[in-house]
């Protein structure tokens, strides 16, 4: 299996698996990257796709093009999640701040954007778990 170092973290109430496997960074020892799978449209777990940076920036602008009052609250939440979050000195990385119900305030943004807001904010933690460890 060609992701057979990846450790899960999460799934997502519509089976997305969110994964996290070793990085590559020289200058952290506890590099990681994100990763998931997503029965929706993938039919193996063989080959993980890998959120980018840019992915969570546009779903927000789709979000607030929906319904921007709500967006605004989802990133004042991320801000928060930002502020309380740890940089890590340990592999594999562990949720620190989400709970499912966090996702439940933003249900409304699920209809449109490729993601759930469950799945963009366990994502969007784990990057930002991933920066502040490897950016300290």
């Amino acid at each position: 299996m060609k992701n057979e170092n990846a450790t899960l973290v999460y799934t997502t109430k519509e089976g997305i698996k969110i994964f996290t496997v070793r990085g590559k960074k020289p200058q952290s020892k506890f590099d990681f990257v994100v990763k998931y799978f997503d029965p929706r449209y993938q039919r193996s777990e063989r080959v993980l796709r890998t959120p980018r940076h840019i992915h969570p920036i546009v779903e927000m602008y789709v979000k607030q093009a929906y319904e921007p009052k709500l967006t605004e609250k989802l990133r004042l939440h991320l801000l928060k999640i930002f502020r309380h979050i740890k940089p890590i000195n340990y592999y594999s990385p562990r949720l620190q701040f989400f709970k499912p119900v966090h996702a439940a305030r933003f249900k409304k943004l699920d209809k449109v954007g490729e993601f759930s807001a469950e799945f963009f904010l366990v994502v969007s933690e784990l990057i930002m778990i991933q920066e502040k460890t490897n950016y300290p």
